[in-house]
């Protein structure tokens, strides 16, 4: 039951609901933004790939682990005051995070970053879930949300390259605070407090277990391709992270009211419906993060071009939507998000013949193809969750399919990085680095994204062979991730499809 207290005054809930989705795109612009000026951190810091892995995974890891616990206090202490105090604390750590003075320090600003993006996401969509009753205005308003999303992810990449080739990448961190002052001023004046008299109490061991397992699997994930697969750092943290998830099970299971209700899996519909999110996540969006990295890398185009080649791949995340609401009239939705998983496969493996070939062309239909499944599956994998459980389980639905969303993007970051590493190392050992002294080093440096850094001590005529083989070898294990994201895609639409006509019999 939500409690409504007295309203400063009385508003258009399209204000409200603007005011709040702003603050759901600014966690969207942040990562996409990010993802493009990775290549130009890398190269001021000399970081590690490891590094640059952590720059995103401390972000998602915080952010993912405290969605639900988030939403409970929002619920529980107050929607408006939850997003103020969240806006507020994203600003700060926003600041931190561009007056970083290394890698280290970037990613320690980075995780108090994702711990407020939470408290920033969570209350929004609480807002919005709450300020529109009728069901025809309810659906009319996660329309508007749905396309303020998608339009954030077409610009983001354009004002990423912007900002990476004449402010700065420390500007891509700044930006966001006049943004949160904006968005604060916006909140006091537009938005009513609210708050849930039922709210669901809070799981702090649940919480942790939940956390360290996250945080265990991308340890294991991340030190893996740096120290080897089979070191006691990547073992200890697979070992650590499955511990974890199977403590996190049995504290949930043991508990009347969980934080996270894993009866709703025994349902065959439920099960698939989270998996395909997982599964579009770990396949599509993460290549929303990897795809600039290679653009800059492997193609050698600047962060400016970067951006604007992103397009292809966003424009089919923001059309596909609109097709798949046409598909709904004839498909069912277990058929949709197996097409869009195809889709994915597809595109993903197109995107690698285009990135071994080194075939722009090819590279741009992969892309398409590849966002016009992430764009047939953004909308549907949300409904298909939501129309698996009874109306007075959405709540807990809606965060399940958030959390699964983002755990998604933080394995599979950590995953296909791991591949692309591992790959391009097994290429430099391969064919050797010309007249470099050090092919562990070259090796690290191109993974890393530090292309000078790679290339020092060499010679004018080494220096352009050299960069000729960096690229190579980043093209060579990016395919590889690739075609790990397709066949993960594929193998998930065969689970997808026979889970959802499973349930659909029962």
């Amino acid at each position: 039951m939500t409690e409504l207290l007295p309203a400063v005054r009385h508003v258009n809930p399209l204000f409200v609901l603007l005011t709040a989705s702003v603050g759901c795109a600014l966690t969207v612009l942040d990562t996409n933004v990010v993802a493009i000026v990775l290549p130009t951190i890398a190269r001021e810091f000399r970081a590690s790939f490891a590094d640059v892995e952590w720059v995103i995974s401390t972000y998602v890891l915080c952010f993912a682990s405290l969605l639900l616990p988030a939403g409970a206090i929002a619920d529980r202490f107050g929607r408006r005051r939850v997003y103020l105090i969240g806006i507020a604390s994203f600003a700060i750590a926003s600041l931190l995070c561009g007056l970083s003075p290394s890698a280290p320090a970037l990613y320690l600003s980075r995780a108090l970053q994702g711990i407020s993006a939470a408290f920033l996401l969570a209350p929004a969509l609480a807002i919005i879930g709450h300020g529109f009753h009728d069901a025809q205005e309810r659906n009319r308003a996660w329309a508007i949300w749905g396309s303020i999303m998608g339009l954030t992810m077409v610009l983001a990449p354009i004002i990423g390259g912007l900002i990476a080739s004449t402010l700065g990448w420390r500007w891509a961190f700044y930006i966001n605070v006049p943004i949160c002052a904006f968005l604060a001023g916006a909140v006091i004046f537009l938005i009513e407090e609210s708050r849930d008299v039922a709210a669901r109490k809070l799981d702090p061991a649940g919480i942790v277990f939940f956390a360290v397992s996250m945080f265990g699997l991308t340890w294991g994930l991340i030190n893996g391709q740096a120290a080897g697969w089979t070191s006691w750092s990547a073992l200890g943290g697979f070992i650590g992270g499955g511990l974890s998830a199977c403590a996190f099970i049995a504290v949930e299971q043991a508990q009347a009211r969980p934080m996270l209700d894993l009866r709703l899996f025994s349902s065959p519909r439920f099960l698939g419906a989270v998996w395909a999110m997982f599964a579009y996540a770990v396949a599509a969006q993460v290549m929303a993060s990897m795809l600039p990295l290679f653009l800059q890398n492997g193609l050698g185009q600047s962060a400016l071009q970067a951006g604007f080649d992103m397009l292809p791949f966003a424009l089919a995340m923001l059309v596909f939507p609109h097709i798949g609401r046409l598909l709904e009239r004839r498909l069912s939705s277990a058929s949709i998000l197996t097409i869009g998983l195809l889709f994915v496969a597809v595109g993903n493996a197109i995107t690698a013949w285009g990135a071994y070939s080194v075939a722009w062309h090819v590279i741009m239909g992969g892309m398409i193809v590849l966002g016009g499944g992430g764009g047939l599956l953004n909308g549907e994998t949300q409904k298909a969750i939501m129309s698996a459980v009874p109306r007075e389980r959405s709540g807990m639905a809606s965060g399940i399919s958030t959390t699964s969303r983002f755990s998604g993007i933080l394995l599979g970051f950590a995953m296909l990085s791991g591949v692309l590493a591992t790959m391009v190392r097994s290429w430099v050992r391969a064919f050797g680095c010309g007249v470099c002294q050090r092919p562990s080093t070259f090796a690290d440096a191109i993974v890393a994204g530090d292309l000078p850094g790679a290339l020092i001590g060499l010679s004018s005529s080494a220096r352009i062979t050299g960069l000729e083989q960096a690229r190579q070898a980043f093209s060579h294990g990016f395919s590889w991730a690739l075609l790990t994201a397709s066949v993960f895609a594929f193998i998930s639409s065969v689970m997808v499809s026979t889970l959802m006509r499973t349930g659909r019999e029962d």
